[in-house]
């Protein structure tokens, strides 16, 4: 879905659509997109940051998902002691369940966010769930000890950026269409760890900064798109590819898929040598 900058109203009525058709759809688990709420770098997300869980955005996002008795995954700007954290907030029937930092801000989101510091592995009884944010998807590592921490589905919010378009049809679905196939090697992600994938973009022109060309790479512009993908590295189902416009995709996520996964004889995380991965912790930056 889009997030507008600056029409916060707009946002909430696609997100609480969203609660109303995926439990017409008798989903367990709902996932939106990459700071859907507050919008992604938007110039104000310092005063719009709120505290997790006690913000108006948390309570607001718990009493949609106790309505609907659904878990719900949001993204939004969290503000602690003056510090701002891209997050994603898992909420369920009862609840807040937890939060998930950003681990790697990308491009001009380092100018608004710190990274956090850790990944937390949620059980919400169905299964167990990571949330591995946008860029740090494409940091192997990262979905990786999502899976050495137990996770069986990794969701993946993004508020991609991956590709301009102008108004025309053919415009937009050559944009879908190349970001279509960049989140479609996130199979390799679900193969190598034997998890299920669940991948959303924001879907729109959210605005257009003043402090950027038009054209510029890093305006708010976000192809949309979104895939789920099985252990196996299926695809579950997929976004159409056509058009940029706010759409869910729904898929059944059976565990035996899961176990049949892990049963084979080449299972990477039974079969990896660890001790021979120090190189991967050195520091190799120097000043």
């Amino acid at each position: 879905m889009n997030s507008r900058l600056g029409k916060p109203d707009e946002t909430w009525k696609a997100i609480e659509k969203a609660c109303e058709d995926a439990a017409a759809a008798e989903a367990d688990l709902l996932l939106l997109p990459e700071l859907v709420i507050h919008g992604h770098c938007a110039p104000d997300t310092w005063a719009l940051a709120e505290r997790v869980p006690d913000g108006t955005s948390t309570r607001r996002l718990a009493n949609l998902a106790a309505q609907h008795r659904l878990y719900i995954a949001a993204g939004l700007a969290e503000k602690e002691d003056d510090i701002v954290f891209n997050t994603q907030v898992l909420v369920g029937p009862q609840g807040f369940v937890g939060k998930q930092r950003k681990l790697h801000p990308s491009r001009d989101e380092t100018l608004l966010f710190k990274g956090g510091r850790s990944l937390t592995v949620f059980d919400i009884g169905k299964a167990k769930i990571a949330i591995v944010i946008c860029y740090d998807n494409e940091i192997p590592e990262v979905p990786r000890m999502a899976a050495l921490g137990g996770a069986e589905v990794i969701l993946m919010p993004h508020a991609g950026r991956a590709s301009q378009w102008d108004d025309t049809p053919e415009s937009q679905a050559t944009a879908r269409a190349l970001v279509a196939d960049a989140y479609r090697l996130y199979r390799l992600r679900a193969r190598e760890n034997a998890c299920f994938c669940v991948v959303t973009d924001q879907a729109g022109r959210a605005g257009t900064l003043d402090s950027l060309p038009p054209a510029h790479p890093n305006q708010p512009h976000h192809p949309g798109g979104a895939i789920i993908i099985s252990p196996t590295g299926a695809v579950l189902a997929e976004a159409q590819t056509e058009y940029i416009r706010d759409e869910m995709i729904i898929a059944d996520l059976d565990p035996a898929d899961m176990a049949r996964a892990r049963a084979h004889p080449n299972f990477t995380l039974r079969t990896r040598r660890p001790e021979l991965f120090g190189v991967i912790i050195q520091e190799r930056v120097t000043a």
